[in-house]
């Protein structure tokens, strides 16, 4: 109505003049420009063709070959099909500081046209929740496109003859254990912790970037203990296991509807840290020690895995992302393919990532100062 009415007032002057017409097709085409533009996509024949001819960056702040790389590769696949104009997607590995170069420079580079999108993982949501100095980004400029929660597997070598749980806390001395970690505010803060308040002498050395390096430095025989996400364990230790190599010993666990620890469906018959917990120490899962880790854990895996983009990117392309994985998750193939790649979990969009985005970005004060006490004693880190 607006270009109709600006060339009616332009006509019933009565002069037909050359540059009056120049005008107005120029004004004309300027303003149709803007509007192909403000989006930064295709928006023709009702959105059907939204990326057409477009290529899309899927962001992961993690070497290839991890939990977060194969979660990412799995879901390209299937966004190339089902985006609106079929974009091709093609994952971009940015590794470095457990995830915070490639969250940094996505902060900075990224527009809002659903061009590229950035996969986070715990090693992502936990140093911004301990106030790592490192962080240049905040959640509160993304919005969640779709949530998956996540958990993660510790498991050991043959060669420290663990038969058992309680095996555990008889270690010989020749066999010290040692993990390979990201860095001390990355997603490995868990497994760190963890292996504090079971009594277990373990040193963490840091500087190995993501968890691909530290099962590679495991499979080297240079560390004797170590964990992957679901995606990563499935993908690459389950073999190991099958053939001997490595000996699961228990699953982060889940969270339930009540918020409660239970066993991963996805490892129905490893114990959960709870359970182990209470089988180590004799201790009841309470007070300020458990209630840190079990914070860390729930920000760390309850919604491990978000998939984001500027905040302002337009509702329409961010609702035709949550119908791609809608319609992704009736697909017969990511069904058959799923559990075995990425695990039993669901790939939440709407109200349900919303509930997890939050679960994955928020800490109490008093959890996060008794952390950043443990880790200054611990490992002599002060974050202000």
């Amino acid at each position: 109505m607006f270009f109709k009415y600006m060339w009616a007032r332009l006509s019933s002057s009565g002069s037909k003049s050359l540059l009056l017409s120049t005008v107005a097709i120029s004004l004309l085409a300027v303003l149709l420009i803007g509007c192909r533009q403000s989006s930064g996509a295709l928006l023709t024949n009702g959105g059907e063709e939204l990326f057409a001819g477009r290529t899309i960056e899927y962001i992961i702040p993690y070497k290839e070959g991890g939990g977060s790389d194969t979660w990412a590769r799995f879901n390209a696949t299937f966004l190339t099909r089902y985006l609106p104009g079929n974009p091709v997607v093609v994952v971009r590995n940015i590794p470095g500081g457990g995830s915070i170069k490639g969250a940094n420079l996505y902060s900075q580079r990224a527009s809002p046209d659903g061009l590229m999108i950035l996969g986070t993982s715990g090693s992502t949501q936990l140093p911004y929740l301990l106030d790592d100095p490192r962080v240049k980004y905040t959640y509160q400029d993304w919005k969640v496109i779709a949530a998956y929660p996540n958990g993660g597997v510790v498991y050991c070598s043959p060669e420290l003859d663990v038969s058992s749980i309680a095996d555990l806390k008889n270690i010989d001395e020749k066999h010290r254990l040692m993990y390979a970690s990201q860095g001390p505010t990355s997603l490995d803060i868990v497994p760190m912790l963890a292996f504090d308040l079971l009594g277990l002498d373990v040193k963490t050395v840091f500087g190995f970037r993501g968890r691909s390096a530290g099962r590679l430095a495991f499979e080297r025989g240079e560390v004797l203990i170590d964990y992957q996400t679901s995606a990563g364990y499935l993908r690459n230790v389950l073999p190991l296991v099958e053939e001997g190599s490595a000996i699961p010993l228990w699953s982060w666990g889940v969270l339930d509807e009540n918020r409660k620890l239970v066993r991963d469906p996805s490892f129905p018959d490893l114990p959960h840290f709870g359970e182990v917990y209470e089988q180590l120490t004799g201790k009841p899962t309470e007070g300020i020690e458990w209630d840190a880790w079990f914070a860390l854990m729930s920000a760390g895996f309850g919604g491990m895995k978000l998939l984001v983009v500027p905040q302002e990117t337009p509702e329409a392309i961010v609702e035709a992302y949550q119908q791609a994985f809608l319609a992704m998750r009736q697909d017969t193939e990511y069904i058959e393919r799923k559990d075995r790649a990425i695990g039993l979990y669901t790939q939440e969009v709407g109200d349900q990532a919303e509930i997890l985005f939050e679960l994955a970005t928020q800490i109490s004060h008093e959890e996060k100062e008794w952390v950043k006490t443990w880790l200054r004693q611990r490992y002599d880190l002060n974050i202000p």
